[in-house]
């Protein structure tokens, strides 16, 4: 019997990417989008049904899986991948700003997890997999509130994977380097003050220094593999880490001292 993904925000990126990997490999993949009417890309995959799901409406999550239990009888992986980043000067940042970056990337994945767990629980079991980041781990400059909800997302994983051992569900965290996405293209929010030039050096800098890093970065694809092993692996591993320098980096924090760390990062982006 075929085997069944459920994949958040699958309109671009690593959702699309991952869609395609799964579909590639012989699974039934339940593609989510906010506005699934608009996708096309799918529309000639015969194992791809879209549904519409909003992680940060509780009722449109439930009736999503409602629907993808009945279409296809179980879900044996859901991959909450679904979420954005707000980067710049944090003085300028709203408390609306703040709220909806979590909204989506912590309590729009709590929200499902929550409801993945109610399902996989009465069927016996299943795997949850976050997609979290380096920046879960790692901080660079102008991203405190998106490192602030990677964070969140890999202490909430790694402390809920004891609860849910006993009833044969395993909990994954993927932490993807840079990758060329529209994360950094136009689903990209920043923000700046609009009432000091305080902040515009230093902004500049980071920005050339992260640009020409950028064209180094690997395409999601290689980010749609490494979720495809830690769904197939039937290992007991918790992170994959993927995107180079990202792999590289994570292991230079655990060795190096904050002080060292800081040091790499400024002179990195020639702050």
């Amino acid at each position: 019997m075929k085997k069944t993904i459920l994949i958040t925000g699958t309109s671009s990126g690593i959702g699309k990417a991952s869609v395609l990997e799964f579909a590639k490999n012989g699974w039934n993949v339940a593609a989510t989008q906010r506005t699934p009417e608009k996708e096309t890309a799918f529309n000639t995959i015969q194992n791809v049904k879209l549904y519409a799901l909003d992680v940060t409406q509780p009722e449109s999550i439930q009736n999503a899986l409602e629907a993808i239990k009945k279409d296809f009888g179980t879900i044996n992986v859901v991959l909450n991948n679904a979420g954005f980043g707000v980067d710049g000067a944090f003085e300028a940042m709203s408390d609306e700003v703040v709220q909806k970056q979590f909204d989506t990337n912590v309590f729009g994945l709590m929200r499902v997890t929550r409801e993945a767990i109610k399902l996989m629980r009465e069927q016996g079991g299943g795997t949850i997999i976050q997609i979290s980041s380096m920046g879960g781990k790692i901080t660079f400059p102008l991203y405190s509130i998106y490192h602030a909800t990677k964070f969140a997302v890999e202490g909430f994983t790694e402390s809920l994977q004891y609860e849910l051992a006993q009833f044969n569900i395993k909990l994954k965290i993927v932490e993807p380097g840079p990758i060329k996405t529209e994360f950094y293209g136009s689903s990209r929010q920043f923000i700046k003050p609009d009432y000091t030039t305080a902040y515009d050096n230093f902004i500049t800098k980071f920005e050339k220094a992260a640009q020409a890093a950028m064209k180094e970065a690997e395409g999601p694809e290689v980010v749609a593999k490494t979720i495809y092993k830690a769904a197939t692996d039937g290992s007991k591993r918790m992170r994959y880490a993927v995107g180079k320098p990202g792999p590289m980096l994570l292991n230079l924090r655990k060795i190096l001292s904050d002080s060292i760390f800081f040091k790499m990062i400024k002179t990195a982006y020639k702050l």
